[in-house]
C-alpha cells in the first residue's frame, strides 16, 4: 500500500497566504467598525389600543395601484 502523500503545489501555498494575508487586513481594518448590537435600536413600545396598522400615504399609495 502505497502511503506517500502527494507534494503540495505552489498554486495552493499561494492561495493559502493570500487567504491569510486578506484575513489578516481585515481583522486589523475591523476594530473601528461599530459593533452590531450598537446600531440595533430598542423597540419602541406597543401602542395600548393596537395601533397595528395606520394609514399612511404609503399604504394609500399601494391601494391606488391595485385599483382595476
Amino acid at each position: 500500500m502505497n502511503t506517500s502523500q502527494p507534494k503540495p503545489s505552489r498554486r495552493g501555498f499561494f492561495f493559502g497566504a493570500a487567504a491569510t494575508g486578506a484575513a489578516a487586513a481585515a481583522i486589523v481594518a475591523l476594530p473601528g467598525a461599530p459593533s452590531i448590537e450598537a446600531a440595533v435600536e430598542a423597540p419602541k413600545p406597543a401602542p395600548e389600543k393596537g395601533g397595528g396598522y395606520s394609514l399612511s400615504e404609503h399604504v394609500k399609495h399601494y391601494y391606488r395601484t391595485t385599483r382595476i
